[in-house]
């Protein structure tokens, strides 16, 4: 049987895949919705749109490779060992939070940002990559969250 600090570690690693995924995929539906809107009447504008509209999905990739990460350099030791302590399994638990809560929160917000810079690009051609700006800083916030969460999984 596996232990309980093996089934709290398991529980933390996949509570970040899937509020980073379930982030991401919520973002998506938004971005991918105001872009087909547009590329409706204007389909020469896909190029502009594509990278305001996959924007969010990378916070889904950032919870999968702390997923990746955690499982491998210390779940994986623990499960060949039969033995994980409750405190081991609440350390990564607890590492892959900030992750799992940075990406759900920025992926929602970044989404939202990205629809209304996909609605002005409609509005206005000239605009062109410089629109990108606003929901790529919200980028950074999911970004730090992947650090935060790969070192303290590295420090374990």
């Amino acid at each position: 049987m596996f232990s309980t600090g093996y089934v709290i570690a398991i529980v933390g690693i996949a509570l970040c895949v899937v509020l980073c995924g379930v982030g991401s995929g919520l973002g998506l539906y938004k971005t991918a919705s105001a872009a087909a809107g547009v590329l409706g009447e204007e389909p020469k504008k896909f190029g502009k749109l594509i990278i305001l509209m996959l924007l969010p999905a990378t916070q889904g990739l950032y919870g999968f490779l702390i997923a990746i990460i955690a499982t491998s350099t210390k779940l994986a030791p623990l499960y060949a060992a039969e033995a994980a302590t409750t405190a081991q399994g609440w350390a990564i638990f607890a590492a892959c939070l900030p992750m799992a809560i940075s990406g759900f929160v920025s992926a929602l917000f970044q989404s939202k940002a990205a629809v209304n810079c996909i609605y002005a690009a409609a509005k206005q051609d000239s605009l062109g990559f410089k629109i990108a700006m606003g929901p790529a800083m919200i980028e950074f916030y999911a970004l730090l969250g992947l650090v935060i969460s790969l070192l303290v999984i590295l420090a374990i």
